[in-house]
């Protein structure tokens, strides 16, 4: 089908999709429909609707009553109008079954591990994990798992870890969850990045970026 694609910013901006959180390179909504049976009534029908688009979301139902929704293109890498028609569709679809949409808990997660050699330790992790190389990362061909990525150094770090955890959020709750980290007893390591991403720590180092869409070069 044609499509056209949207920036971030350009989503953000459009009507009927107000449930819906741009997450890596797509968007995500999480659905609560008051009992398990409706939620996969629910699933039968974003079947339904997919079909009917040629354009298929990844769902997730997790007890009691949740219904998680992943969509992209992945034809493009990124969000399209292909994902806009499906995300108002699913959004109504969801109205009638009474669900109601709780933004504030999508989130998305990639491990980074620091390197000097990208390419000589990539092959190791897709291996051992059981994912495949994609543009420089590794992730799960059935897309439940984490991905890695590899960041490039310019000489060994020596005083850090080298892995560290991107959590990507909703930009509507980073603030918040940074508050949230910070309170918990981990420390602000730089905020020079926001909002693109807020560096943590906990108290022995071990560092965490909380990540959201916004400000990131070429997706306003």
């Amino acid at each position: 089908m044609d499509h056209t694609t949207i920036t971030p910013q350009e989503f953000a901006e459009l009507d009927g999709v107000d449930g819906w959180r741009v997450l890596l390179n797509g968007i995500r909504a999480d659905f609560r429909t008051g009992s398990f049976t409706t939620a996969a009534m629910l699933v039968s029908n974003i079947a339904d609707a997919a079909e009917v688009l040629q354009h298929h979301p990844d769902i997730d139902v997790r007890y009691p009553d949740h219904v998680h929704v992943t969509i992209t293109t992945h034809a493009t890498g990124g969000l399209t109008t292909l994902d806009v028609d499906l995300a108002r569709s699913i959004s109504q679809l969801a109205g009638l079954a009474g669900a109601t949409v709780t933004p504030g808990t999508v989130q998305g997660l990639e491990i980074a591990i620091d390197t000097m050699d990208a390419d000589k330790i990539r092959p190791f992790w897709a291996a051992v994990l059981g994912y495949r190389e994609l543009d420089g990362t590794v992730v799960d061909p059935v897309r439940l798992g984490p991905s890695f990525w590899f960041q490039q150094m310019d000489e060994p770090r020596t005083d850090r870890d080298r892995f560290h955890i991107d959590v990507i959020v909703p930009h509507d709750v980073a603030e918040q969850r940074v508050a949230d980290a910070i309170a918990a007893g981990g420390t602000l390591v730089t905020d020079e990045f926001a909002r693109s991403w807020w560096i943590l720590a906990d108290a022995d180092g071990n560092e965490a970026c909380v990540c959201t869409w916004q400000d990131r070069p070429g997706e306003q």
